[in-house]
């Protein structure tokens, strides 16, 4: 990653003032052990202005996860109360957990002229969309369902059976991915960073 990141930066202009450019709403979909996060994350070192939607969760952290960094951690009766009062931009029950995005941080974000990226499921990149159309969706392909199986495997934070209800869910989730503007193939990591970064950076500044 390292060999990727500093050219990277050299090649990309100074973003305009956030008074005289369109903020663009970034969504990044993957399926589970598809490498989405390290690819956000190395997105989101090279643009430092852009901000990042953390999402709310019901899941329990996983180790080395920290509320309000990973993600916001709340209890099913809060988010349930969310729903209900129209909280969520987007919100979906995946693996027996709630996720959802903030309606007042989308809105904060485009008002301000700040760009923002979420990480988000097929679903709620649905949602977003219905809401947004003129989001930037960008699909992030394993290279294979075995290649993913293998990688749930290494993490070793599911047990066989949650593995294999994931492992359904990918296929489900790779079948649509065509309803996305952009994917990206992460068999290579570095060339997955480089190519998502050029992505990001066409739409910033206007191919």
């Amino acid at each position: 990653m390292d060999r990727v990141l500093p050219s990277t930066r050299q090649r990309l202009t100074a973003p305009a003032p956030a008074a005289s450019r369109k903020a663009f709403i970034f969504i990044i979909s993957a399926p589970s052990g598809a490498g989405k996060t390290t690819l956000r994350k190395a997105a989101l070192a090279v643009f430092t202005d852009m901000r990042y939607s953390v999402s709310f969760t019901t899941r329990p952290p996983r180790p080395g996860e920290e509320n309000g960094r990973d993600y916001m951690f709340v209890t099913a009766p809060e988010f349930e109360a969310g729903i209900r009062g129209g909280r969520w931009a987007e919100w979906a029950r995946v693996h027996g957990n709630y996720y959802g995005t903030s309606a007042d941080v989308l809105a904060q974000s485009l008002e301000s002229g700040c760009d923002i990226l979420l990480d988000i499921d097929v679903q709620g990149a649905r949602q977003i969309c219905a809401r947004f159309p003129e989001s930037v969706t960008i699909f992030i392909m394993p290279p294979s369902l075995e290649v993913l199986r293998r990688r749930l495997v290494l993490r070793g934070t599911d047990r066989p059976e949650v593995i294999a209800m994931r492992i359904e869910n990918a296929g489900r989730e790779m079948a649509q991915r065509d309803v996305y503007r952009h994917v990206v193939v992460n068999d290579d990591l570095e060339t997955a960073i480089t190519e998502l970064i050029h992505i990001i950076d066409s739409y910033r500044h206007g191919g």
